[in-house]
């Protein structure tokens, strides 16, 4: 009916506060010791692009929702856009925008701090390769 309602929102939300984010954001860049004496410049992820990862996911999976939900003719181009309003059928739509909407937003999002976890492991293991490579020489 209108699950995909819940993730598109979301989505909206943090686009707004990927943008806000990224104009007070400052590039953090740090240099790396190679084991064979080079040094190469790495520049850290922001939490900007990390939250943009969010967004793609988010507004990918609010299409193919949306896409599917007028596939099936749940949502037409005239108003009121959801049948389920047309037919009466309100407190069922909001019902399942609260499950099935809100479940679905949750797994992206957390499956999203999954990721940055990862990326933030990562880098962490980099930079510390890079002291014990200082410390060593």
């Amino acid at each position: 009916m209108a699950c995909f309602l819940v993730p598109t929102t979301e989505a909206v939300i943090t686009t707004i506060a990927t943008k806000v984010i990224k104009s007070k954001e400052k590039k953090e860049n740090v240099e790396l010791s190679m084991e064979d004496g080079s040094v190469s410049e790495m520049t850290k992820i922001s939490f900007s692009t990390k939250l943009g990862w969010l967004n793609k996911l988010l507004w990918g999976g609010s299409a193919l929702l949306a896409f599917e939900h007028v596939w099936h003719g749940e949502v037409v181009p005239f108003f009121p856009f959801l049948t389920a309003v047309a037919d009466g059928e309100t407190a069922g739509m909001l019902k399942e925008m609260g499950t099935a909407g809100v479940s679905m937003a949750g797994l992206v999002t957390l499956i999203w701090v999954g990721m940055v976890a990862v990326t933030s492991a990562m880098e962490k293991k980099a930079l510390n390769a890079d002291n014990a490579v200082k410390e060593g020489a």
